[in-house]
């Protein structure tokens, strides 16, 4: 049947494709179609929903601030929601962890931030080349698509996207190949054809590549390496931030501190747009309205972000984060992989992914994600050709409510494997 969204959106509109539905109310992991069918959130609006959908304690703080005519729109005017989201960020996040960074509020989106991140490295640096790495996606803008190795995203670009050498990833080479000394010998090769970069832009964990986990160890020299060569290291936690790994960054788990780290996403706490840039104070060498956008001060977003930090402390959502990480790898061990032994699974935290790329059937990670909604889960796929079931709940799911949507991805892995094979 024709509708609204079918005549007049764009053919861009991308998730309505795989949900859908017209969904009209929403609760912590809980999502309601209009005609009030329940479907369970498995995918925290691709990490922007950490603390869930209209998260009361962060709302309140919100309607609060509405109802006493707090400024909405400010540019990067001091305002006084500003000033309490820094005091707050600065008391439990930077203060804790001793990082000496400075805080730059960016455009509205994650990939203003990568943008940012990048334009003041190359800056910082005096060079022009980055490093990213096959299997990265920091964003659909033409300098954060630069930075992107997904062939079919990239040609979107309509020109040659230069300035960027990916390197390899961990990931899908045999376990002797040593992908830092070989990022290690081109640097070193004086006949290696690629110029030194500015900076190397990592995730340490590719969510959009499949939910592939850079160890410690790795993360660890990459750092050292960037180190004794002069680049500056850059961090996206765009998705993978703000607590997902059980940790506030997930570099922490590697005892590194990055030059740069991207933010955006969850940092807002309930799903407005939000992002922002951090750096070294050293690196703090922007001319005044250098980089700057219309929304870089989402006023209501500081609001909401502030009780958001409050929140995640006040509840110990890292530590719970942990718990329930427990109990999901138990139940993927234990009820599904052990009855299909060519699923994988990997990730940290809460974001995980199950791996299908090892069975025949090529669209059967599709099929499953279909099966999943079909059941009531909202759930993504990502990685290469989309066989990555991508598992991303709002951090204050219940036991009882991961439980169910867990259950429901092993019926439906049951359904399509029972049906195909």
């Amino acid at each position: 049947m024709e509708t609204i969204f079918t005549e007049l959106e764009s053919n861009v509109r991308s998730y309505c494709r795989s949900f859908p539905k017209v969904f009209g109310k929403a609760k912590m992991c809980e999502m309601y179609d209009e005609d009030g069918q329940r479907y369970l959130d498995f995918f925290s609006g691709a990490g922007a929903l950490n603390y869930g959908h209209n998260n009361p304690y962060i709302k309140d703080s919100l309607m609060n601030y509405l109802e006493t005519d707090g400024i909405l729109h400010a540019l990067d005017m001091f305002t006084e929601a500003k000033r309490t989201f820094l005091d707050i960020f600065k008391e439990y996040v930077l203060n804790p962890k001793g990082y000496d960074y400075k805080v730059m509020f960016c455009g509205p989106t994650g990939t203003n931030s990568v943008e940012a991140a990048v334009k003041l490295a190359r800056k910082v640096k005096g060079r022009e080349t980055i490093f990213a790495f096959s299997g990265a996606f920091h964003g659909m803008t033409l300098g954060s698509l630069s930075l992107t190795s997904n062939i079919e995203l990239r040609k979107g670009a309509g020109i040659p996207l230069n300035n960027v050498v990916f390197m390899p990833f961990p990931y899908g080479f045999n376990a002797s190949f040593d992908t830092i000394g070989y990022i290690e010998n081109i640097l070193n090769d004086d006949h290696s054809g690629i110029e030194k970069p500015a900076a190397i832009i990592v995730e340490t964990i590719q969510a959009e590549g499949g939910v592939v986990v850079a160890s410690s160890d790795w993360l660890k020299r990459l750092r050292d390496m960037c180190d004794q060569h002069d680049i500056l290291l850059i961090c996206d936690e765009i998705q993978v931030g703000c607590g997902r790994t059980g940790t506030f960054f997930s570099f922490e788990r590697a005892g590194i501190v990055p030059d740069l780290v991207t933010l955006s996403k969850s940092i807002s706490g309930l799903g407005l747009p939000m992002s922002l840039l951090l750096f070294k104070s050293e690196y703090d060498i922007w001319n005044p309205g250098e980089h700057n956008g219309t929304f870089r001060g989402n006023q209501l977003a500081f609001v909401c972000g502030s009780a958001a930090l409050e929140y995640m402390y006040k509840e110990d959502l890292l530590n719970a984060v942990k718990i329930k990480e427990e109990f999901l790898v138990n139940f993927i061990e234990h009820e599904i992989l052990s009855s299909y032994p060519l699923l994988k699974y990997r990730g940290k935290g809460l974001i995980y992914g199950i791996d299908f790329s090892r069975v025949p059937e090529k669209d059967v990670c599709f099929k499953v994600a279909r099966k999943c909604f079909e059941r009531g889960l909202i759930i993504e796929r990502a990685g290469r050709n989309d066989s990555v079931l991508k598992i991303l709940p709002p951090l204050v799911i219940t036991l009882a409510e991961l439980k169910e949507g867990l259950s429901k991805v092993k019926e439906s892995i049951d359904e399509v494997f029972c049906d195909n094979f």
